[in-house]
């Protein structure tokens, strides 16, 4: 990665910076959690890490900001070092969905088993799986296991899960009972509140490239079968319905949040953290994906590419 961003200079990245921003009136500030509708709209950050540290950065880098569905592959890649894949992919699958990311009909037309990890079905599965009395006892476990491997400094943002806890939840609850009838979680409310908690962990810029990081390079306290398992669901599913679309687009493993969070792996070479929180309709940030298809086109960063 280092030989390839060498084509890359801060000018540039700041010029692209300024070029993403007027990308922001496409997209919207989810209304449905009502924190998340007060952030700064035109907030934009990015960072691009190399197993050597920070390569660049541009944007608001002090500004903290919820990583919510971007924790599902680092949810996954724990549960796949302590439980082994053999066990955990029969409580979830491999598969993409076409449906959104909290749709019910998915899972009833799958029969209560969740179709992929990177969907709410299947992560709230997985949640349900975290060692722990509480929602706040695993949350725990998990935002302590990827500090110390990822050196970086997840918290819990109380005021956003209090935000989110203020909302009936519906279609997670509806999802969650499903998964009950399936008998793929034990517990209904354990199961949203531990996800609920995850969701809410919150960093900078600069924590989320050092956490993508851990799935880019080799790493002492991982197994590389399990970082290449994540990396293959997220090219496949990481943006949900239109995951294909941009796997032929920018062809890397990426995941979104609808806080506007969004990671890019580039195996062996290095990850790249955008933060901005205006999404659109599917729930992925649009200044995001704008500034990784011009970084995936001028440094011809897709893993698809054969010269």
């Amino acid at each position: 990665m280092v030989s390839r961003f060498q084509q890359l200079n801060q000018a540039d990245l700041d010029r692209w910076i300024e070029d993403a921003q007027t990308q922001v009136s496409l997209g919207q500030l989810p209304d449905y959690i009502p924190l998340l509708a007060k952030a700064d709209i035109h907030g934009l950050a990015l960072q691009i890490q190399t197993p050597e540290g920070c390569w660049l950065r541009s944007g608001q880098i002090a500004q903290p900001f919820v990583l919510m569905s971007v924790i599902k592959p680092f949810l996954l890649l724990m549960l796949l070092e302590t439980l082994g894949s053999q066990r955990l992919f029969t409580k979830v699958g491999k598969s993409p969905s076409d449906q959104p990311f909290h749709s019910l009909s998915q899972l009833a037309a799958d029969r209560g088993f969740p179709r992929n990890p990177m969907i709410n079905s299947g992560a709230i599965t997985l949640a349900s799986l975290l060692p722990g009395r509480t929602g706040l006892e695993r949350c725990t476990m998990l935002q302590q296991w990827l500090n110390q491997r990822a050196n970086c400094q997840l918290r819990l943002d109380n005021a956003m899960l209090a935000s989110v806890r203020s909302l009936a939840n519906e279609s997670n609850r509806a999802i969650s009972n499903l998964l009950y009838q399936a008998g793929y979680v034990e517990n209904i409310d354990l199961a949203i509140e531990t996800y609920n908690h995850i969701c809410c962990l919150a960093g900078t810029i600069d924590d989320l490239a050092k956490l993508a990081l851990l799935l880019a390079v080799p790493h002492s306290q991982l197994q590389s079968q399990y970082q290449q398992i994540v990396n293959a669901l997220m090219l496949t599913c990481g943006l949900y319905e239109v995951s294909g679309e941009y796997a032929v687009r920018i062809g890397l493993p990426m995941k979104s949040g609808v806080s506007g969070a969004l990671i890019a792996i580039i195996p062996k070479e290095g990850a790249i953290a955008i933060y901005s929180p205006a999404i659109d309709v599917i729930g992925n940030s649009v200044a995001g994906l704008f500034l990784m298809g011009k970084l995936s086109q001028s440094l011809k960063l897709s893993v698809l590419a054969i010269d």
